[in-house]
């Protein structure tokens, strides 16, 4: 990977996205939907891309407003539908456009109270809050966010009323019905400028004053611990300032500014603003401030990562906080069931393995996606899901779901619970590093054609014909994930003190290797080494 020289600098003005561009293309440009490339694509998190190369349009985004609406139909989903925008520039009028198709359908649409922003874990809340609550009708909920994509992104993703992301037989569904409607030029999208059906609901409220349940606020609160928070511009930031006000925190924004085009983010390892909090180059602004702090943390702009940074370590790789959350939460700081699983995706870290396996408490390894997650959050049989892209969701104190999807604020927040009580997150880290070993992980691009891309994705494990991986025999070849059997979409090799996974990009012509070891960084380069070596030979004899 080559860092580009302005990596970690804030972008001259120049540089910056034209956010009246974006605007007039959003609704001036008419995507083809003969051009698979402008077409509606779910991705693991709903459909995403930009005005001006016709990928997120106005037409884009009432097509699926219309999908949405009809499976709601067919499932009969009568109750509110929450909607929650972020602060990127597309968000704003796609938000509307939303509103347009929902309100002519009769759908009760909840916003924020105040005109505000509303990221994914408030919106993921508030569906479970409501249909926990006996509240009139089945809700379900709607986010308008790219997530951590660059400024000039826009994006939708559908939570069913199990709060969560959705599976892939609703997206599918929806993509199709999206499609069919692009083709026939929109003529059957309902859409209305009568918006009495739109309510406003306090989502701050609910979901700040709900956030005792699932953190120790008062050994925050006690400890007189020093925060530092940076949304990143993000839709947090309301939150962030209500959180401290209303519990009595010392958190200090250290940056409260809100701007589509995120001027205020340095750029990432390539050149780009791009606002993800577990990058060291998006982050340099707070890993500057960490002395004035015992622990700060940030999000990205819909609030479903996490990234934390301590005085010692600085910024966290996100596989060591999951690492750290476990052993921390399943350690005895909360009284779950002996029954209650380890969640995550096949590639994160196996030190988590090693940690549960400590612990007494069973892994569920799942393919890549938050959505393999949510049933056992759900009723309680995982206790935590976290992702090596720094999202996680965990369990309320009692035992009960907080949230299905990635929640952000939570982990930030748990980072200062265990601070308060003296167990810093990266000294956690490091004494687990010597108990369990220290892993070197790392995730890297491989070029491969649409065509390799389907091959990989459709491996049989008879097709890894090699017997070692870095000097040590394979003890196995998976193809779907242990935890549920479901399909990998690609394939992981895993020995002793090592293991990869290479998965094909849904958006790019790369595959993505992601790899580990237990020996060190130059064994770790073997790893990867090998694995485009396996991997080619899959292919080549496929």
């Amino acid at each position: 990977m080559s860092v580009s020289e302005h990596a970690g600098q804030l972008a001259d003005a120049a540089d910056l996205v034209d956010v009246d561009a974006l605007l007039g293309a959003y609704f001036d440009e008419r995507p083809d939907p003969s051009e698979e490339g402008q077409r509606v694509a779910f991705g693991t998190s709903g459909h995403r891309g930009t005005s001006t190369a016709r990928t997120f349009n106005e037409a884009h985004v009432l097509a699926i407003a219309e999908a949405i609406c009809r499976y709601r139909r067919e499932q009969g989903i009568d109750g509110p539908l929450f909607l929650g925008r972020d602060t990127h520039a597309l968000s704003a009028p796609a938000t509307q456009s939303i509103v347009e198709v929902l309100c002519a359908h009769g759908v009760e649409v909840m916003v924020d109270a105040d005109d505000g922003f509303t990221p994914t874990p408030a919106i993921s809340h508030a569906i479970l809050t409501h249909n926990r609550g006996g509240g009139s009708g089945t809700a379900d909920g709607i986010v308008v966010t790219p997530s951590h994509n660059p400024p000039q992104d826009g994006g939708v993703k559908y939570n069913p009323p199990h709060g969560g992301p959705a599976d892939t037989d609703v997206t599918g569904w929806m993509q199709r019905e999206a499609n069919a409607l692009l083709e026939n030029e929109l003529r059957d999208v309902k859409r209305t400028k009568d918006t009495s059906g739109v309510h406003r609901h306090d989502y701050v409220s609910a979901y700040v004053d709900d956030l005792p349940a699932v953190i120790d606020l008062d050994a925050i609160r006690e400890s007189g611990l020093r925060m530092g928070v940076d949304p990143l511009g993000g839709a947090s930031v309301a939150y962030w300032a209500a959180i401290a006000e209303r519990h009595g925190l010392d958190l200090t924004i250290t940056n409260d500014q809100v701007d589509p085009t995120f001027r205020f983010v340095p750029r990432d390892w390539d050149g780009k603003i791009r606002m993800d909090c577990s990058s060291p180059y998006a982050m340099a602004k707070l890993r500057d401030l960490a002395h004035q702090f015992d622990v700060a943390f940030a999000n990205d702009p819909d609030a479903d990562r996490h990234g934390i940074v301590t005085p010692g370590a600085g910024l966290l790789n996100p596989n060591h906080h999951l690492a750290v959350c476990i052993s921390y939460l399943f350690g005895g700081a909360r009284d779950w069931p002996k029954d209650t699983a380890v969640g995550k995706t096949l590639v994160s870290s196996a030190i988590i393995d090693r940690v549960a396996a400590d612990l007494g408490r069973r892994v569920l390894e799942v393919p890549v996606g938050f959505k393999w997650f949510v049933a056992g959050l759900l009723d309680g049989t995982l206790g935590f899901g976290g992702e090596e892209s720094a999202g996680a969701s965990f369990l309320r104190r009692d035992g009960g779901p907080w949230s299905t999807d990635k929640d952000g604020l939570i982990p930030c927040l748990l980072a200062a619970e265990m601070t308060a009580r003296g167990d810093d997150p990266g000294e956690r880290y490091e004494a687990l590093t010597e108990r369990f070993g220290r892993p070197s992980y790392r995730r890297v691009d491989v070029a491969a054609d649409a065509q390799q891309k389907a091959v990989l994705s459709k491996l049989s494990a008879d097709q890894v014909t090699g017997e070692q991986l870095a000097g040590e025999p394979i003890r196995e070849v998976l193809t779907e994930a242990p935890g549920n059997g479901a399909p990998i979409g690609g394939v992981k090799v895993v020995a002793e003190s090592a293991w990869f996974a290479a998965r094909p990009s849904g958006t790019e012509d790369v595959y993505k290797v992601y790899a580990e070891s237990f020996k060190g960084d130059e064994d770790l380069e073997r790893v990867i080494a090998e694995a485009e070596e396996l991997v080619a030979a899959a292919l080549g004899g496929s």
